[in-house]
């Protein structure tokens, strides 16, 4: 299986800078997307942090190594570097970023999270989430206690319950999948993902449009529909 990717980040319409970064090496099968949170430049650099460190564990990780342990280590290592320097520097207290990564090894792929930044496959025309939100308002829909439409609405829909770098420990969601000639990764940040519904990006995506295209309509889109935070989209496409 072969991997192609492309990515755009845009501060959108509202923020006065971009929190949200982003990283990948296709020859060695790493995908990172990451989105910021802190004082001043704090989530600037906590969001670039760990995109660069993610990138650079996992593309010199030994030939054998299994993919969930590998990526595992990879956040674990990422997330002290970054509370480490939020710990030296006051300015930079409680600084954190979510992640979402995807860890392609031939049609093995991983994927990995933290926070609600979220990875979506396209195959056959259909979208399906693959990652689970580590938000408050989310978990809440999964227990039940709250409906979808509820945490669209709720005042707290922008507090996550899991970040890198604001705790000593972090542990990512994994998620083992197999790829299939044709299959399209979407990474992105929430800034996508809370202006356009599932069902549009689905549509966006089944454009047969290059990678960058693609990329390039989705902030569009998200934009227009507002554009209220940062938005970040990274896609991977698998061909046999």
């Amino acid at each position: 299986m072969h991997y192609t990717a492309a990515a755009v980040t845009d501060r959108g319409r509202k923020r006065p800078s971009n929190e949200d970064a982003f990283g990948f090496s296709v020859e060695h099968g790493v995908f990172v997307v990451c989105d910021g949170m802190g004082g001043a430049a704090a989530g600037e650099i906590a969001s670039s942090l760990a995109a660069d460190e993610v990138v650079r564990l996992l593309s010199s990780r030994e030939a054998d190594a299994r993919l969930p342990e590998a990526a595992e280590s990879a956040i674990s290592k990422a997330n002290h570097v970054i509370h480490s320097r939020a710990q030296r520097n006051v300015k930079l207290n409680g600084m954190g970023t979510t992640l979402v990564g995807l860890l392609a090894s031939e049609n093995h792929v991983l994927v990995f999270n933290v926070g609600d930044s979220r990875c979506y496959r396209l195959r056959n025309l259909t979208l399906e989430q693959v990652t689970l939100d580590h938000s408050l308002v989310e978990e809440q829909v999964r227990l039940g206690r709250m409906t979808a439409s509820e945490a669209l609405r709720s005042p707290l829909r922008n507090v996550i319950t899991r970040a890198l770098g604001t705790q000593p420990e972090v542990t990512p969601d994994t998620f083992e999948l197999e790829a299939a000639d044709g299959d399209l990764f979407l990474l992105c940040s929430d800034g996508l993902t809370r202006e356009l519904p599932d069902q549009q990006i689905e549509s966006l995506l089944a454009a047969e449009l290059p990678l960058d295209e693609l990329c390039a309509h989705l902030v569009a889109a998200a934009k227009k529909a507002g554009g209220s935070d940062n938005i970040t989209c990274l896609l991977v496409r698998a061909t046999a």
